[in-house]
């Protein structure tokens, strides 16, 4: 469990500087890009408990990797537009995840996971092809997809979405993850930010 202090970069406590984790004297004082600091073992724990990034601010101060099994991300492109893109074509971006054994990163080694084969769809702009970009560096650090319990349909040890949202159907609007949705792009680019993928 950890105890985190205010949003100074250093806690003062009787006149000395003070870990906003332990709330000790710091020991082995490590600073990060973000002017935080902590004790190197004490930001050790925290790594190891909800990756890199500041326990303070959030700010990711290294690569994130999550526990998404192998698979595959592949995309095409399509003339057709999407609603509230009127002017350009269409991504169609494919993720192929099969079956297969959850790994102890999981959160049941050694039991059996469904797979997955789901796609998303992105318009063929400028800002379409940057998403497009930083998805794929997301699947590549293992960020898209995860092994849990399915929110759809309840069943347990299947692959499912990890909080970076997609659009799964070409129309319908935000209610059916579809377009038109004008501030999609923007959203998934902070959700993926939020993962250190700029």
């Amino acid at each position: 469990m950890f105890h985190y202090g205010s949003q100074k970069t250093d806690m003062k406590e009787n006149g000395k500087d003070t870990c906003p984790i332990c709330l000790s004297d710091f020991t082995n004082k490590k600073q990060l890009k973000c002017k935080h600091a902590f004790c190197k073992e004490c930001l050790q724990s925290a790594v190891k408990s909800c990756g890199p990034i500041c326990p303070i601010c959030k700010d990711v101060f290294g690569v994130m990797k999550g526990n998404q099994p192998d698979g595959t991300m592949t995309f095409s492109r399509n003339p057709s537009s999407l609603p509230g893109f009127p002017n350009c074509g269409q991504i169609c971006i494919t993720y192929h995840i099969p079956s297969g054994k959850q790994t102890k990163n999981h959160p049941k080694p050694g039991q059996y996971y469904g797979g997955t084969t789901r796609h998303a769809y992105l318009p063929d702009n400028k800002e379409g092809n940057e998403v497009l970009l930083l998805l794929k560096k997301a699947f590549d650090q293992k960020l898209i997809f995860t092994v849990g319990t399915s929110r759809t349909s309840g069943a347990d040890n299947m692959v499912t979405w990890n909080d970076i949202h997609h659009k799964t159907s070409m129309t319908g609007g935000p209610e059916c993850y579809g377009y038109p949705d004008e501030k999609y792009l923007s959203r998934v680019k902070e959700e993926l930010k939020a993962k250190g993928i700029e």
